[in-house]
C-alpha cells in the first residue's frame, strides 16, 4: 500500500499530514505503521501525524496521533497545520470550525496569512505559585526560570513527565519572561524530547503568564520557542477565569511523497 501524505510544520513542531477525506488509509489501531512514519531514521519524520476527515461536527475533523504511535490528545500547532492542509485539500474557507480530540474548535486566518485556533477554556489544577499545572486540550505542566539556557530541558522534562503523579504522563514547559515577549522550552509527552514548538504549551504558558504576574483583562502574549513565534490572545476576568483564549501563529507546508507500507 502506498499512502499519500504532506509533510508540515507549525513553528518547526513537524506533522505528516493525510488526507482521508475521500479514501482511507489509516485508523486508529495502526500504531506500528504511524511510529514508523513518524521515525526520524526510517521513515518520513515528525513529531506527530494527522489524519484529515470529514463527518461529524464541524467543516472537517482532525485525527491526531503521537510519534509513538499512539492517539493523543489536542495539538495546537497540528491544528493551524490541519486547517492549512484542509484549505490544501478542497475546504476554502477563511473562518470555521473543526472537530479534535477536545471538542469543537473554531478557526480564523488573518491578514498575516497566520492560522488561529480558539481555545477551550483551561483547567488549571495548581494556580497559586510555581510551578504552575493546567490543562489546555492538553496538560501541562509550567516552571518559571530567571535563566531559562541553564536548563538541560530534557533530563529535567523527562523526571517531571515520570513523576508518579502524573500517572498519564504531562507535558513539561520552562518558560521566562523578559517583559515584552514568553520564551518557552517544552519537553512533550508521546514525543519524548524537546520539541521545537508546542502550541497547547505556549498557551498553558501564557496563561500562567497571567497567574504568575496578576494580568487582567485583554491580553496579547508574543512568545519565542525555538521554532519561531507564536501569539496567544486571551481574556481573564478579575475573578481570575480565563475566557476568548486564541492561539496565533503560521502554518508551513514543506514537502508532499508517497509512503509505502
Amino acid at each position: 500500500m502506498n499512502i499519500p501524505f504532506t509533510k508540515y510544520h507549525g513553528t518547526g513542531n513537524d506533522f505528516v499530514m493525510i488526507d482521508q477525506t475521500r479514501e482511507k488509509w489509516l485508523n486508529a489501531g495502526d500504531r506500528a505503521t504511524v511510529a514508523r512514519m513518524c521515525d526520524r531514521h526510517f521513515g518520513i519524520g515528525a513529531d506527530g501525524l494527522i489524519l484529515l476527515e470529514i463527518g461529524g461536527a464541524g467543516d472537517f475533523e482532525m485525527i491526531y496521533f503521537n510519534a509513538d504511535g499512539g492517539l493523543g490528545s489536542l495539538c495546537g500547532n497540528g491544528s493551524r497545520c490541519t486547517v492549512h492542509f484542509a484549505r490544501s485539500c478542497g475546504i476554502l474557507m477563511d473562518s470555521g470550525t473543526f472537530l479534535a480530540a477536545d471538542g469543537l474548535h473554531e478557526y480564523l486566518i488573518d491578514e498575516r496569512g497566520w492560522i488561529g485556533i480558539h481555545m477551550a477554556d483551561p483547567k488549571i489544577e495548581e494556580a497559586t505559585g510555581n510551578p504552575y499545572i493546567l490543562d489546555t486540550g492538553s496538560p501541562h505542566y509550567v516552571h518559571f526560570s530567571d535563566d531559562l539556557d541553564r536548563i538541560q530541558v530534557v533530563e529535567a522534562g523527562r523526571a517531571i513527565r515520570h513523576e508518579p503523579r502524573f500517572p498519564q504522563g504531562i507535558n513539561v514547559n520552562f518558560v521566562q519572561w523578559n517583559q515584552d515577549s514568553l520564551r518557552v522550552k517544552t519537553y512533550e509527552r508521546g514525543v519524548e524530547a524537546m520539541t521545537l514548538s508546542c502550541g497547547t504549551g505556549a498557551t498553558a504558558s501564557a496563561l500562567a503568564l497571567a497567574l504568575h504576574e496578576g494580568l487582567e483583562g485583554e491580553q496579547v502574549i508574543p512568545v519565542e520557542v525555538p521554532g519561531g513565534s507564536l501569539e496567544i490572545k486571551f481574556f481573564r476576568a478579575h475573578t481570575g477565569s480565563f475566557s476568548d483564549i486564541w492561539l496565533w501563529g503560521p502554518a508551513t507546508s514543506v514537502f508532499t511523497g508517497v509512503f509505502s507500507v
